[in-house]
């Protein structure tokens, strides 16, 4: 149990790594270990050690000194993190909670949310969209 606790700690460390180099790569069209790290508030050892294990499970190629890029793979896998993302944030956005509650929520539940689940989130968000009077209901 403990094995698979720490399997999915990686993977929400990975997951957003992944999207917050995405970000400083859309944003400034480059991302350097020292721009991660203070993105991340987390030291560039730290940083420099995760990004070589992403480098060596092919989501993205990193070349010390020189800057780092996503593989297909990496931007792929951040893309769908950021959609992810955006999804829970709007759905919560849309019952009006507490800025600071929608960011804590979805950084919690973004890692761990299933495919089956995040589907029945979209459609009733797309509902909620369309049906303000439904939305209305909620309040």
């Amino acid at each position: 149990m403990a094995a698979s606790k720490n399997n999915r700690r990686n993977s929400s460390a990975v997951e957003d790594y992944l999207e917050r180099i995405l970000e400083l790569i859309d944003s400034k069209g480059y991302a350097r270990v020292v721009d991660i790290a203070k993105s991340l508030k987390i030291s560039q050892a730290s940083v420099t050690n995760m990004v070589q294990r992403l480098d060596g499970d092919g989501l993205l190629k990193y070349e010390k000194y020189r800057g780092l890029v996503l593989t297909t793979a990496g931007e792929t896998l951040a893309r769908n993190i950021t959609r992810r993302h955006q999804l829970l944030t709007d759905f919560l956005t849309l019952l009006r909670l507490d800025k600071h509650v929608i960011h804590h929520d979805v950084e919690g539940m973004e890692h761990h949310i299933s495919p089956p689940t995040l589907r029945a989130i979209a459609a009733l968000t797309a509902q909620l969209k369309r049906r303000p009077a439904l939305l209305a209901q909620l309040k």
